[in-house]
């Protein structure tokens, strides 16, 4: 249970239970029961990721490029990146704003998308993972903590079943007349 490392044993126990008795599944479908999201291709999550940068964070440098990255868990082992790119242009030096999602969330419920979002904005602002930038995360989303755990409880459940909750907007298309 390397995703719940940091929570009490007490905790980790209860998860154990509910994947032992394959009731974790049952449990995030109860809690996010409206399946996933229609924001699928990188100008759609561009687009989202602007609206909350927008909302919150209107001072913030402009983002130069958001989009879903099919790498980023297996290689960073990261969920999300947010990355400054430097340059030189002319006599002076700039710096292009990056956010990475990694594609998992393409099949997630809007909440742990803008959970994962939030995160990455927030960054713009606080480097460290410390009060301020969970203080930010909570401003841009009053319940980043659970949503966090739900994305953490999630990710135990694919290692330990492989397979995904949620069907994906795609496959929730009506069958297209052929022909």
């Amino acid at each position: 249970m390397k995703y719940l490392a940091g929570y009490p044993a007490s905790l980790q126990e209860q998860v154990s239970q509910l994947i032992a008795q394959d009731k974790l599944a049952a449990l995030l479908s109860q809690r996010h029961p409206g399946g996933t999201h229609d924001i699928q291709s990188d100008r759609a999550l561009y687009d989202y990721v602007g609206g909350l940068k927008n909302e919150f964070m209107r001072k913030a440098e402009p983002l130069a490029k958001v989009m879903f990255d099919n790498k980023l868990h297996v290689i960073r082992n990261a969920l999300g990146t947010h990355t400054t790119v430097s340059r030189v242009q002319g006599g002076k030096l700039k710096a292009k704003r990056e956010i990475r999602v990694a594609s998992l969330f393409k099949e997630v419920p809007l909440d742990l998308l803008r959970m994962i979002v939030v995160h990455e904005l927030a960054h713009m602002k606080e480097r460290e993972h410390d009060k301020a930038f969970y203080a930010l995360c909570t401003y841009m989303e009053p319940d980043y903590h659970r949503f966090e755990f739900d994305l953490r409880l999630y990710l135990t459940h694919l290692d330990a079943r492989g397979e995904p909750l949620w069907a994906s907007v795609a496959s929730n298309a009506p069958p297209r007349d052929s022909p």
